[in-house]
Order: structure tokens, then C-alpha cells, then sequence
């Protein structure tokens, strides 16, 4: 996942949302890979939005605090409207 993510990155597109559907377990190590994508998009002026948080991860952001730098949004649908929505009013 991050590699696909900082080529997406590397290839001029640094606004990402991260469909969570289906993940079922997440460590320190999915969380590290999210911060790093975070980082780079931040880095090439773009964002990453997670969709689809399942529970034990919105725990895991909640704890460490950074579920105030990654917004997260029901569906991919909800996150790419809030993504359009603050682009047109920007």
C-alpha cells in the first residue's frame, strides 16, 4: 500500500484517500505506513483522508492523536465529496 501510494504521489497526484473496506487488523507498522504516506503527500502540498475506518483502527488513531491530522470519512464516495467540496471553496 504505501509503495503504490508515493508512486501516486511521485506521479503529480498528492491528494490520496485510503479505502480501509475490508482491513481487519492494523499494528504499529499499518499506522507507520500511514503517516508515512501522510508526510509525503503533506510534503508534495497534497493530503491523504482514510474512508472506511474500521473501529480498532479509529481506537488506534484516536490514541495516538492522529485521528486530528488524518480525516476520516464513512465511505471513499463521502471522502472524495469533502475533497471536492473544499477545493471549490478554497
Amino acid at each position: 500500500m504505501r509503495a503504490r501510494a508515493l508512486e501516486q504521489i511521485a506521479s503529480g497526484h498528492p491528494d490520496l484517500i485510503a479505502d480501509l473496506t475490508g482491513v481487519t487488523f492494523c499494528d504499529s507498522s499499518g499506522l507507520g505506513a500511514l503517516v508515512g504516506i501522510w508526510r509525503c503527500a503533506k510534503d508534495a502540498s497534497g493530503s491523504l483522508a482514510l474512508a472506511a475506518v474500521p473501529d480498532r483502527l479509529g481506537r488506534l488513531l484516536s490514541t495516538t492523536g492522529m485521528d486530528t491530522l488524518l480525516p476520516a470519512y464513512p465511505s471513499a464516495d463521502a471522502a472524495l465529496g469533502a475533497y471536492q467540496d473544499d477545493r471549490t471553496t478554497a
